[in-house]
């Protein structure tokens, strides 16, 4: 592999990649991948909406329940890739799809329980994508001005854009990344060690970013959440 950051040659394609192996254990709800979400599984609405926004193909990574999202969700357009390890946590899907996806491709890389990825998302990351680096899709959250956690909408408070996902990875970094993924962490240690390496997009126009762990966040999917 080459330097890090070094230019990648000629145009590439980018294959999307939905990490959908997780149980879900602490929403409590089966797998993630099945919860109902626009009268579709929400594995079903990710992969659409990466495979409609420009990605040249999607790789379904699945795990916890594997048969049971496979016969109940649509997912003939799309790689399905089956990880047997994992309870290990993301980072074993996330090396699965990496060995599944043409070597050549960059790779956009969803969560399965991120309501908010677009179709406009995705194309935006692509659109913005430079050569050698690493795009982020990132969202304006309140927080309060002293670090702590915002109770309303109250002085003091002020809005932070952090990062999220998607992550469109270039074909150049996949090698690198793929090095230093272990455990849940997918590619935050790359990140954390490589900062300079990524271009963070403003996405806060299409969604919070949110990802659903709790009951509360279920109004992502549009639910009726008790108070």
């Amino acid at each position: 592999m080459g330097d890090i950051g070094a230019e990648s040659t000629g145009d590439r394609r980018a294959t999307g990649v939905v990490l959908a192996a997780g149980a879900g254990t602490r929403l409590g709800l089966g797998p993630k991948a099945l919860l109902p979400y626009r009268g579709r599984p929400l594995v079903e609405v990710i992969a659409g909406n990466l495979l409609d926004g420009g990605c040249r193909e999607v790789v379904v990574v699945l795990g916890a329940g594997a048969p049971e999202v496979a016969a109940a969700a649509e997912l003939d357009r799309y790689r399905i890739a089956v990880n047997p390890d994992w309870r290990t946590g993301m980072g074993s899907s996330f090396l699965l799809a990496d060995q599944t996806a043409d070597p050549v491709d960059h790779l956009l890389i969803a969560l399965v329980d991120q309501p908010g990825v677009t179709r406009a998302t995705v194309g935006r990351l692509l659109a913005f994508h430079k050569s050698g680096r690493i795009t982020a899709a990132a969202y304006r959250r309140r927080e309060a001005s002293d670090g702590g956690q915002p109770s309303g909408p109250k002085a003091g408070q002020q809005h932070r854009l952090l990062r999220g996902h998607p992550l469109l990875i270039d074909a150049s970094l996949r090698e690198a990344v793929s090095a230093t993924v272990t455990g849940d962490a997918g590619a935050r240690g790359f990140l954390q060690a490589h900062p300079d390496l990524v271009d963070e997009v403003d996405c806060s126009d299409q969604s919070t970013g949110e990802d659903i762990d709790t009951r509360d966040q279920l109004r992502l999917l549009g639910w009726q959440t008790a108070e």
